[in-house]
Formats: C-alpha cells, sequence, structure tokens
C-alpha cells in the first residue's frame, strides 16, 4: 500500500508541468520591450500570402483617454512579433499548422500578467484575437481571447494598425 501511494505522488510530479516552461512555449525573452507607434491612416485588409495564414491580434483598450495605458506585448511560438498599445492591432502572417500565443503587459506599474492561447492555421485563413485589459480596485485581468470574423473586421476597420520596433 505506501509503495503504491508512492509511486502515485511520483507520477504525479512527473504529470506536473513548469508554469514558466508553458509560457516560454509561447512568449519571447523577458527583457525585450517595444516603442509603439500608431498608423492611423486606413487599410486595406490584407490577404495571407501564398501556403501561408493570417493572424490579426487586436488590443481593445475600451477607452479613448491612454493616459498611462500599458502596452501589450505578444509573443508565437517563443518569440515576440509586436506589440500594441491602446485601441489598436498588429498582424502578421504564420506557417499552417499549430501555434502557441503569449500576451504579456510591458509596464512596471501593473503587476506582471500573462495570457496563453493555441490555435491551428491553416493556409490561406485569417484569424483574429483580442487582449484586453480590465482594471478594478481588486483585480487587473489582462485577457487573449479568439474574436468571430465579422467583429475582428470592425475593430481592425476602426482601430489604428501598431507599428512596433524593439527597444534597444
Amino acid at each position: 500500500m505506501k509503495i503504491g501511494l508512492i509511486a502515485l505522488l511520483f507520477a504525479a510530479s512527473a504529470w506536473a508541468q513548469d508554469p514558466a516552461a508553458i509560457a516560454s512555449a509561447a512568449c519571447g525573452r523577458e527583457n525585450v520591450t517595444f516603442k509603439v507607434e500608431l498608423d492611423e491612416s486606413r487599410h486595406i485588409p490584407a490577404q495571407p500570402a501564398p501556403g501561408k495564414a493570417l493572424v490579426y491580434v487586436i488590443h481593445d483598450a475600451g477607452t479613448s483617454s491612454l493616459f498611462a495605458y500599458p502596452t501589450t506585448k505578444l509573443g508565437v511560438d517563443g518569440k515576440w512579433v509586436g506589440a500594441n498599445h491602446g485601441n489598436s492591432y498588429l498582424v502578421f502572417p504564420v506557417e499552417p499548422g499549430e501555434h502557441h500565443l503569449c500576451t504579456t503587459l510591458q509596464s512596471s506599474i501593473i503587476e506582471d500578467r500573462e495570457e496563453l492561447a493555441h490555435f491551428t492555421a491553416e493556409a490561406g485563413k485569417v484569424y483574429y484575437f483580442r487582449t484586453r485589459l480590465v482594471l478594478s480596485r481588486s483585480v487587473d485581468l489582462l485577457e487573449l481571447q479568439p474574436v468571430d470574423s465579422d467583429q475582428g473586421k470592425f475593430l481592425v476597420a476602426v482601430y489604428p494598425l501598431s507599428i512596433s520596433t524593439p527597444k534597444k
């Protein structure tokens, strides 16, 4: 009986996964920060290049009052691909197959948050995700959710394109 219990405890600990390892499969290196500029000109929705899928990630700040609003970084498969600031979106191509997304705040004011998601991309398809930061007196919540294509197209039409470059 004791041997069975000990074996069960060892098996359970083997199944447990390190949260940092899970996040590192989607996020990039910790020390990367971005400078973000917003392109307010209207853009024609892009189509995926042959053999690729296209991903839009829209940050919905929910307000036009953006004083001291944190930047949200986006990682894909362990590499940062860009960042959004306020109401904005970024777009990038991916190969077909399974991908792991990560969003986190680039902020020294709000506690570090990571939100993860995965999806399987098909060539020729367009995918939309939305990030939101919900702040209250008792909780700070960062969300990363897939969005219906109609809602995604609408948000892309009304929000500016985020042009982000890594800070040196």
